[in-house]
């Protein structure tokens, strides 16, 4: 088993039974969930909600806070979207973001922390897009549980986009940090959310 000191981890609860969820958070010693999921219940897997899951972790001895709000990858303030996508560089820039990357930085001082939300492949999920560049800036090492176990450390995992990308992962002109600054602004153009408006009032579907 791989083991990472001083990280913050992310993890998505995808299909696991709560056990197996709990097994893997007991692989890597993590002692606290920090769940940034911005809608946190599952329809196909009503052990993750909110209620549900932090009872049930609470019951084996591992701490539970909901960071949807401030870290979630969907927002109500339209604001936040670019031509209906929800915009990655915004939401960075809000009060909001901030002040949820530092709980996460402060919490991380105590405590050994795992990002939650649903996604299986962390490429997939504003965990790794949205949540981690930010942690990173704050010099925060930061590691995604894979859904096997293993534990990918957020470089590797920026290596596996830049192949996905067909992008470089050396360039005579661009830096590293240029190079995976693109293809993560590419990759949340494909998979971040895109923002439904509020049925108006009195309208029925």
């Amino acid at each position: 088993m791989t083991t990472i000191r001083g990280a913050v981890f992310t993890i998505g609860h995808s299909t696991h039974t709560l056990d197996e969820f709990v097994a893997l958070l007991r692989r890597h010693r993590v002692t606290a969930v920090a769940d940034v999921r911005a809608a946190p219940y599952s329809r196909f897997n009503p052990q993750f909600k909110r209620d549900s899951l932090a009872a049930g972790l609470g019951a084996l001895g591992l701490e539970y806070v909901f960071l949807g709000r401030e870290l979630g990858g969907r927002s109500a303030d339209p604001a936040d979207y670019r031509d209906g996508r929800i915009d990655y560089g915004r939401v960075r820039g809000t009060e909001r973001f901030r002040r949820g990357v530092e709980r996460v930085v402060r919490g991380a001082e105590r405590r050994r922390i795992a990002l939650m939300c649903a996604e299986k492949e962390p490429l997939d999920c504003h965990r790794a897009l949205l949540v981690t560049p930010a942690l990173e800036g704050r010099n925060i090492a930061v590691a995604h549980i894979l859904a096997d176990g293993a534990v990918e450390p957020h470089g590797a995992t920026m290596d596996r986009l830049l192949d996905l990308l067909r992008l470089p992962r050396e360039d005579l002109f661009r830096t590293r940090a240029q190079l995976v600054a693109e293809a993560v602004v590419r990759q949340a153009e494909r998979v971040g959310h895109v923002y439904e408006a509020p049925a108006a009032a009195g309208r029925h579907s």
